[in-house]
């Protein structure tokens, strides 16, 4: 009798995402899903003579739901890294699943500190940042340029109080001081006026924000609307005014200081090339976001290469993603 059973070809390398494909989050899932498949695509999708396969998985921005797709892409699909997610409550909820069952996972956006903190595991590796990564630079840099004050402003969960949280403790330890800070309901605020009436009469120098999708539109339009920018610096995370959402800002968005880990802008004939390749794919210009799909992609390629295509040994395969090296 022969065992007819075989889970998966061997000639197939299954790369599984695990981001939104709806909700809120929708187009940072596809822009990070695009650009991976535009690294795959200069390699033909193949490498060491196997077929790269992506599979998809809809997190929808929840953990819950995130954990059941991740237990069917591991055991079901059989997929041999995972890519994901872009929520760090998301990272966080399928961080055990990872571990247990030594799945690769690549992260291309979640930004939760403990991920590579406290709760590191070598199958789990950033391509992207940490939340304390972006922000505690700009807590320095502000102090030493002459903002004494501040006024901090985020959404209410993990990752807005993270953020501020390594900007504040950078910015009092350079000697500035924070005169007050507000957490506004997650993805429920639309109106920021009594935030931006709060943060007026504070008298600081600068208010420090992070927002992320349709509420970095509104604050940044709200807050030119009102002026706050003819009585202090507006200052943050980057991402409040992401190319993704300056179409939308148009020139509210002039004059915002913030720090990232990609700018279109950035002038290397990497840069350059990558820009006209996703431009004339997908019509549009690349946000961070589409690179750190791109460069999960080309770690894949390069770990996958450095293992001469045997990815039977997953602890072989999450060192390989660790150490390899691209631009």
């Amino acid at each position: 009798i022969y065992n007819t059973s075989i889970p998966h070809s061997k000639d197939v390398i299954k790369i599984g995402t695990l981001l939104p494909y709806s909700g809120v989050y929708t187009v940072l899932g596809e822009e990070i899903t695009n650009a991976m498949s535009l690294a795959f695509d200069e390699i033909n999708n193949t490498i060491s003579g196997k077929t790269i396969e992506i599979i998809r998985g809809d997190t929808e921005v929840k953990p819950n739901i995130a954990l059941q797709k991740s237990r069917k892409l591991i055991s079901s699909d059989k997929v041999d890294i995972l890519v994901g997610p872009v929520s760090s409550s998301v990272a966080l909820a399928v961080r055990d699943i990872v571990v247990q069952t030594k799945t690769p996972l690549i992260i291309p956006n979640a930004g939760a500190n403990i991920l590579t903190g406290e709760k590191c595991s070598k199958f789990i590796t950033r391509i992207s940042f940490s939340n304390y990564q972006i922000n505690a630079p700009m807590g320095k840099w502000l102090a030493n340029k002459g903002i004494k004050t501040a006024f901090l402003l985020a959404p209410n969960y993990a990752a807005g109080k993270e953020m501020m949280t390594a900007f504040k403790d950078n910015f009092i330890a350079a000697g500035g001081k924070v005169l007050g800070e507000e957490y506004t309901p997650f993805r429920k605020t639309k109106d920021f006026g009594p935030y931006l009436a709060r943060i007026k009469d504070s008298g600081a120098d600068a208010v420090y924000v992070f927002y992320a999708g349709g509420e970095a539109i509104n604050f940044i339009k709200q807050a030119h609307s009102f002026g706050l920018s003819d009585v202090m610096k507006l200052t943050g995370a980057g991402w409040t005014t992401s190319p993704l959402f300056l179409p939308a800002q148009k020139d509210a968005a002039v004059g915002f200081i913030g720090s990232l880990n990609y700018v279109p802008s950035i002038n290397t004939e990497d840069n350059i090339n990558f820009k006209k390749s996703y431009y004339e794919k997908f019509k549009r210009l690349p946000s961070e976001f589409a690179v750190q799909g791109y460069d999960s992609g080309k770690v894949i390629i390069e770990a996958i290469k450095s293992v001469s295509g045997d990815i039977s040994n997953k602890d072989n395969l999450a060192d390989a993603i660790r150490t390899v090296s691209i631009t």
